[in-house]
């Protein structure tokens, strides 16, 4: 393969194995950029940085890019001058900004059977516009209208390029001439030996302005001067409220200190009689309880049926009569 260096000087043939060797000493990408060739031929350089200019370059040529549009204009015969000058104009302007412009004149009824006068205006507007366009299409009869198309004489980048360096040119001129005149700006003087300079806006306010922001910053400073100084008394009189309290309490503390001792020192006095207590009532011991073991209860007798009484008999004898042997 034949191998290009970075800066386009010619290597020789090598083989590939070398050539990868050479781009990793020299810290580069081995690139085909012809293949086709014979033999191939392989450039080292830097891929990334090749591929970004690759896309700067396109979309510069994106930008730079236009598109001609085909303006259309219409005529009628009859059409009067005034009319007339103002299409011209609109034409001018179309051909100037690198446009094409299609002329087309609109027949009626019997005009259309004169269609020299058709021909004769269209040539008259492409005499007036000859110094921006040229007629690229001869004029034709296409059913009731009459076309011919009139190119401009700088395409659209030029146009732009060219009203770009027109717009430059009237800039400076009138830089120019307002420097002439006494109009520009003076430089600032930075040799003189001047004020420091400072953070506030009040600088940059007139004279008449500044006093009276002068005077409202004294009135703010003189408001937080008394601020603080309010704040200050404050302080002070709650420390010595604090303080008195303190004193207070400790001096309440040392006369209590104080009276400890006397109470100590006072002879005992004999205490007063005291009263026996009542003795304690004897707590009643508990009645012991015999427990006695359940009797099983004997299953209860079904009782004879009563015979019944014959309704209506005589007692029977020896009712009322005692049996013997039974007690009173």
């Amino acid at each position: 393969m034949r191998l290009v260096g970075p800066a386009g000087e010619q290597v020789g043939v090598v083989r590939i194995e070398d050539a990868l060797r050479l781009a990793a000493e020299s810290d580069l990408d081995l690139v085909e950029v012809a293949p086709q060739a014979k033999p191939p031929v392989c450039k080292l350089m830097d891929f990334g940085k090749y591929k970004y200019e690759a896309a700067v370059k396109a979309r510069e040529a994106r930008k730079n890019q236009t598109n001609t549009v085909l303006k259309e204009i219409r005529f009628r015969l009859k059409i009067d001058k005034h009319d007339y000058e103002t299409k011209r104009g609109h034409a001018l302007r179309f051909l100037g900004a690198g446009d094409k412009v299609k002329a087309m004149i609109q027949f009626r009824g019997r005009e259309q059977q004169r269609p020299e006068m058709g021909i004769r205006l269209l040539q008259k507007f492409a005499e007036d516009v000859a110094e921006v366009g040229v007629v690229e299409s001869s004029p034709r009869i296409d059913g009731r209208n009459m076309v011919m198309v009139i190119g401009p004489i700088k395409n659209k980048a030029e146009a732009k390029a060219e009203a770009r360096r027109e717009s430059q040119r009237a800039e400076s001129k009138a830089a120019n001439e307002a420097a002439k005149h006494g109009d520009a700006p003076a430089r600032v003087d930075t040799t003189a030996d001047k004020a420091p300079m400072t953070q506030s806006l009040a600088d940059l306010l007139p004279d008449g302005l500044r006093l009276g922001s002068s005077a409202a910053e004294a009135d703010k400073a003189r408001a937080e001067k008394e601020k603080a100084e309010k704040e200050q008394a404050a302080q002070a009189a709650k420390a010595a409220a604090d303080k008195a309290a303190a004193d207070a309490r400790r001096a309440e503390e040392a006369a209590k200190a104080a009276a400890k001792p006397a109470e100590a020192a006072k002879p005992a006095t004999a205490p007063a009689e005291a009263k026996p207590a009542a003795a304690p009532k004897p707590t009643a011991m508990p009645k012991p309880t015999a427990v006695k073991p359940a009797a099983p209860k004997p299953a209860a007798r079904p009782k004879p049926a009563a015979a019944p009484k014959p309704a209506g008999k005589a007692p029977a004898p020896g009712a009322g009569q005692k049996k013997p042997g039974t007690a009173e």
